[in-house]
């Protein structure tokens, strides 16, 4: 995972393929679901920010803030747990009801590499549509939430939740404002978002 994250920031649109020579008739090789989710997110128009260690989450979570100015503004957070992981380095002006807030910081149930989609809930976003939340989002995340394709993130969420299903399943998939495409049927009338996504290995 370190080696091709690496790779795909110092040349995004040139990933390193297996130079080995195949067979005609061998099945073709499949690359790794991190580097499948990876290409396609920020085909999307995504952020990818790969982190080896809560330290070096904390830095670009501070250098995102820095780089957008961000520092002293209302964002929207629900997840009183994913505060305190980041509210020891900055400062934060937390609100839990104003839409229109700077950046929305949350966590996601998935992370589909077939479509580069993150698969969220009503335990990340409550009763309210992707297009009424800020347009600026700080995703955070960990390597053991890919999935292949959303119909096993679908799944994912129903063994995660055996008693209560969560409402409000939707994905957010579209992060370029110039793109037109929004194929998926739970992204369908969604506005695209400008979203940083934290990836950080599981401890």
């Amino acid at each position: 995972m370190k080696k091709f994250i690496k790779s795909f920031f110092n040349n995004p649109s040139n990933i390193e393929k297996d130079e080995v020579s195949e067979g005609r008739y061998m099945p073709k090789k499949e690359d790794p679901i991190e580097e499948r989710f990876s290409y396609k997110f920020t085909e999307n128009g995504g952020k990818f920010l790969y982190c080896e260690n809560k330290s070096e989450c904390d830095d670009f979570f501070t250098k995102i803030l820095e780089e957008n100015k961000w520092e002293d503004v209302e964002i929207l957070c629900y997840d009183d747990s994913l505060l305190e992981k980041f509210s020891a380095k900055t400062k934060l002006v937390v609100s839990k009801t104003n839409l229109n807030s700077k950046f929305f910081l949350t966590t996601c149930e998935f992370l589909v590499a077939k479509d580069g989609s993150l698969l969220i809930c009503a335990e990340q976003i409550k009763s309210h549509k992707v297009n009424d939340l800020p347009q600026n989002f700080i995703v955070f995340a960990k390597i053991s939430q890919f999935t292949e394709t959303l119909s096993l993130g679908l799944n994912g969420i129903k063994s995660k939740y055996p008693k209560n299903l969560p409402t409000n399943i939707t994905t957010i998939k579209n992060f370029n404002s110039d793109s037109k495409e929004n194929n998926n049927f739970l992204t369908y009338g969604s506005s695209a978002k400008n979203l940083y996504l934290l990836l950080l290995e599981d401890l």
